[in-house]
């Protein structure tokens, strides 16, 4: 295994020349009991925002209760909440600390068809917990709305109300298929291009309550067009875990800033890479982030969604959390093969800062779970 020297952010959080988010994960506390499969874990909130400290002192900001921390796969809207007002609590304390929250449609019943007044509610609900805890809003994509909505109409209704009501600059939320299937067809539509046309308009429509959009179509060719067609002000977020190095780095037609869920598992070597990138070392950038893009690509294989796993599997080989177990054991999500290649490649990526505890707890996860002994 290659030697890492610390896993402790430095003195001083280094300055980026792009915005980069970190979606982050939710560490439960299995000492407790709970059901399971209920939406509601019990939280270790110590490990939990620590992990928000360790990438605050890395550069990046913190974009809270995404899918990363399982919402709608592990995390209902009662714990989402809760977790909002810690983090923005948190978040005070720390100089240069800044974050953006998520807030979607997902306490609404599942079960049922809801209409587009229903949907505006929800969302309004969810908006006054950011905001009233003094926080930013994402606009989280809405399985609600992809159910009910019958055209492009019926989102461009929902998207005016919600943006004009809101009293802070949002972040728009295009979540692809293939991390959540219920959400195929969003913005009306099947074809991109087509969807593509109804979000470009209600930006248009609200281009100074825009902060930018996040997309995570995982095709770096959709991300690219929308990019070139947004108006000015109004940022690209790239959400492609499978993509990302070079969508960052930019080209002749510009660059994305990032709000990402791999830059949890990967924040010190994505830390170091941007704070080249800032330098103007391109080749510098690339030498650290390439060799994590064959990481990301293994943490988001398909079943996509199921990606949180191997998250949460490296923080506990780091170190920032004592155990291996997820709201809804997701930690089953995935095979002993998988974890195995996860291990390896993030070896390779030099993102296993602690490598001697990252072996032990691979040997014993190996012993546990696949019956391997002395398997590293």
């Amino acid at each position: 295994m290659q030697q890492r020297s610390d896993r402790r952010p430095p003195p001083t959080a280094p300055t980026f020349d792009r915005i980069a988010y970190a979606a982050a994960h939710v560490v439960v506390d299995p000492s407790h009991a709970y059901e399971p499969w209920s939406d509601a874990p019990r939280v270790d909130w110590d490990a939990t925002l620590e992990f928000r400290s360790y990438l605050y002192g890395l550069g990046f900001k913190v974009a809270e209760a995404m899918d990363t921390a399982q919402r709608g796969m592990g995390i209902g809207w009662t714990t989402a909440a809760e977790l909002i007002r810690r983090s923005i609590a948190h978040a005070r304390g720390i100089p240069g600390a800044d974050l953006a929250c998520g807030a979607g449609t997902d306490h609404l019943d599942g079960g049922r068809t809801h209409t587009l007044a229903d949907i505006i509610d929800a969302y309004a609900v969810q908006f006054e917990v950011v905001e009233s805890a003094g926080g930013r809003p994402i606009m989280m994509a809405s399985r609600a709305l992809c159910a009910t909505a019958q055209s492009a109409d019926d989102y461009q209704r929902v998207y005016d109300a919600v943006i004009s009501a809101s009293r802070n600059k949002v972040v728009l939320h295009w979540l692809g298929d293939a991390f959540d299937a219920s959400l195929a067809g969003y913005w009306g539509s099947r074809d991109v291009s087509t969807a593509m046309t109804t979000v470009l308009d209600i930006i248009a429509c609200h281009q100074n309550k825009i902060e930018g959009i996040k997309i995570s179509l995982l095709n770096a060719d959709y991300e690219r067009e929308l990019r070139s067609r947004l108006p000015e002000g109004v940022l690209m977020f790239t959400g492609d875990d499978y993509n990302y190095g070079e969508l960052i780095a930019g080209d002749g037609t510009g660059h994305s800033h990032a709000l990402l869920g791999i830059f949890d598992p990967i924040a010190p070597v994505a830390s170091a890479a941007l704070t080249k990138l800032a330098e103007g070392d391109l080749d510098g950038y690339r030498h650290l982030i390439d060799p994590t893009v064959a990481l990301s690509r293994e943490l988001f294989a398909a079943p996509t969604q199921y990606y949180k796993a191997g998250v949460v599997f490296l923080a506990w080989l780091n170190g920032h959390q004592r155990h291996f177990s997820m709201a809804g054991g997701m930690q089953s999500a995935r095979s002993a093969v998988h974890y195995a290649e996860v291990f390896r490649k993030a070896d390779v990526a030099g993102v296993l800062v602690r490598p001697e505890l990252a072996h032990q707890r691979m040997s014993q996860f190996l012993a546990l779970n696949a019956g391997i002994d002395n398997g590293l």
